[in-house]
């Protein structure tokens, strides 16, 4: 009977132990974005984006991956991928602008503040250059992305980036 006892009693803890796992829903974060211009901020104007989508962002409790396609204020097709803890430790970014490295950034960190708020730092050479202020709404619809900093020509930039759900 202690065998019976034992094999159950192993079962219900494996069950209450996977319980958590499965009542976490997925991140509000998680899917397709695509830049609503309209909607946006660019300041200095010049630097405003053609276009912007994140091709897959996907957010765990633990990291986040991003996969984004777009198109610069100059006409240039840009491409970036990272995964990054979220502990705000620093992560390698990898970029491209018409098909070549780009210069600009190669590190990036992530704090996921809560559900629905990511705290992102851009970095180049282990300095730090923009931070990206991440917040996804209440209905999760609307993406609303604070961005400011120095670029890495120097620029200081103030934009509000905002994103709508695909």
């Amino acid at each position: 009977m202690s065998l019976v006892r034992s094999m159950l009693a192993a079962l219900v803890g494996v069950t209450l132990a996977s319980a958590p796992l499965a009542a976490q829903k997925p991140s509000p974060f998680n899917g397709t974005w695509k830049l609503n211009l309209a909607k946006s901020k660019y300041d200095p104007a010049s630097l405003a984006p053609k276009a912007a989508t994140v091709v897959k962002y996907t957010v765990t409790a633990t990291e986040v991956t991003a996969v984004a396609d777009g198109v610069d204020s100059q006409g240039r097709k840009t491409h970036s991928e990272y995964t990054a803890k979220c502990d705000g430790t620093v992560a390698p970014w990898n970029g491209t602008l018409d098909g070549q490295p780009n210069p600009d950034q190669d590190g990036i960190s992530v704090k996921c503040l809560d559900t629905n708020t990511l705290h992102i730092v851009n970095s180049l050479k282990g300095k730090p250059t923009i931070t990206l202020h991440n917040v996804v709404s209440a209905d999760g619809k609307t993406r609303t992305v604070n961005i400011t900093g120095t670029n890495a020509q120097g620029v200081k930039i103030n934009h509000t980036a905002v994103y709508d759900k695909q």
